[in-house]
């Protein structure tokens, strides 16, 4: 039996997810693999903190530098998240050919194409499953399984946080700040939770699949994202009586040789699986040009769920590097392209939703067409008008008239 040694830093949530893990499943997973995994070392500054977890004596460390340069560690598990310091203990740790396994989508956002570079250069690999959709293997999926597809589209729900509030909106009728707090004192959002309600996390997430879907680095300022702050109750109501629900959705498709990403709130028919996935839970719909139309549903974070994720890497990890794979497929799917063209922001087509608190729906009707924009339907009950499709571009500039009207994308996954 190959026994691989781990070195864990960061011993938070997520990390302690993944030792519990491996203490609960690690000789089921010896037996499946051959390989026993071995937890030899965890670093973090907070080494007193009970985590719930009986560790051998002098396991924990506050030096991570240690675990790095520890030529008895095998591979090194990365999970205390930001993108200065995980930055520079990644790029050492790869440039002395250790395999990093790692949570962080930031990261990979921020400095992807450095990373992955440097996991080439040196004939390793980093492996990155968990920092998008949590337990949801859609990464792998991409990976492995659709390897014989392009693929044309991706809609994902990626922030439990959001899709929380959202539901609960809907169900209770309660506005949004009332539930946001409810959310941080779950441990659901942050304090501050701006990544979450603003769209950042998300496209972070968005960002990394678009980069395993189209072979090469995405830049964050390719993505066009906004969040649900203050997302108003009466928005919630209204899409219900519509026939929709609102998520937080995050898009990217390849129209004519351009990448279009976008993250923002958008109303989703309810007929569509998408709009079933409620609470916390996490769903990425991916379509490629073979198979049509997949779906991956699940838990997006948590200690076990995520822990589930990067135990699966780990596991990866250990194989590529007991049978000397050098540059696994994580890496080189990230590289295969020098670069991407994108969709301006501007030039994406969409269809909305736009609501007049007050004014003239003859008028606004009349300043939408003005711009070229066709009106699907008007409803006189709400002050509200669906569009046809149309740039965003076009849409800025009609809302310019407009005033203080509400607009949300409407996405009927045409």
């Amino acid at each position: 039996m190959n026994e691989i040694r781990i070195g864990i830093i960061g011993f938070g949530t997520v990390g302690a997810g993944v030792v519990e893990g491996i203490q609960k499943n690690g000789a089921w997973m010896a037996g499946r693999t051959g390989i026993t995994p071995v937890v030899a070392k965890i670093a973090d500054l907070d080494i007193t903190t009970d985590r719930g977890i009986t560790l051998p004596e002098g396991i924990l460390t506050p030096d991570a530098q240690s675990l790095i340069s520890d030529e008895n560690i095998d591979l090194i598990v990365e999970l205390i998240g930001g993108t200065t310091i995980a930055r520079t203990f990644t790029l050492e740790a790869l440039k002395r050919g250790k395999p990093v396994v790692t949570a962080n989508k930031a990261l990979l956002a921020d400095h992807g194409e450095e990373l992955y570079k440097t996991a080439r250069e040196h004939g390793t690999g980093i492996y990155y499953e968990a920092a998008v959709g949590g337990g949801i293997p859609v990464l792998r999926a991409q990976r492995e399984g659709l390897v014989g597809n392009r693929i044309e589209n991706i809609y994902g729900i990626l922030n439990g946080t959001c899709n929380y509030i959202l539901t609960r909106m809907e169900r209770e009728g309660l506005p949004f700040d009332e539930i946001l707090a409810d959310a941080q004192k779950l441990g659901y959002a942050e304090t501050p939770p701006d990544l979450d309600i603003d769209g950042l996390d998300t496209a972070h997430k968005a960002v990394v699949l678009a980069s395993m879907a189209y072979g090469a680095p995405v830049p964050m300022s390719a993505v066009s994202a906004k969040g649900i702050r203050g997302l108003s109750g009466e928005e919630i109501s209204n899409a219900d009586a519509l026939g929709y629900r609102i998520k937080l959705l995050s898009i990217i498709k390849e129209n004519a040789g351009k990448i279009e990403l976008s993250v923002e709130p958008a109303l989703v028919p309810k007929t569509h699986m998408i709009s079933s996935v409620n609470d916390s839970f996490n769903a990425v719909f991916v379509k490629g040009d073979m198979v049509g139309d997949t779906m991956y549903y699940g838990r997006g974070a948590g200690r076990l769920p995520t822990g589930s994720a990067v135990i699966g890497d780990i596991m990866e990890a250990a194989a590529d590097k007991l049978h000397n794979v050098g540059t696994p497929s994580s890496v080189t799917i990230m590289l295969q392209k020098d670069s991407l063209s994108y969709l301006p922001s501007g030039d994406i087509e969409k269809r909305c939703y736009i609501r007049l608190p007050q004014g003239d729906l003859k008028a606004a009707v009349e300043i939408l067409e003005k711009h070229g924009i066709g009106v699907s339907s008007v409803e006189k009950s709400m002050s509200v008008i669906l569009t046809h499709r149309a740039k965003e571009s076009t849409f800025v500039a009609a809302m310019a008239e407009l005033g203080d009207a509400v607009r949300l994308r409407l996405e009927n996954f045409e």
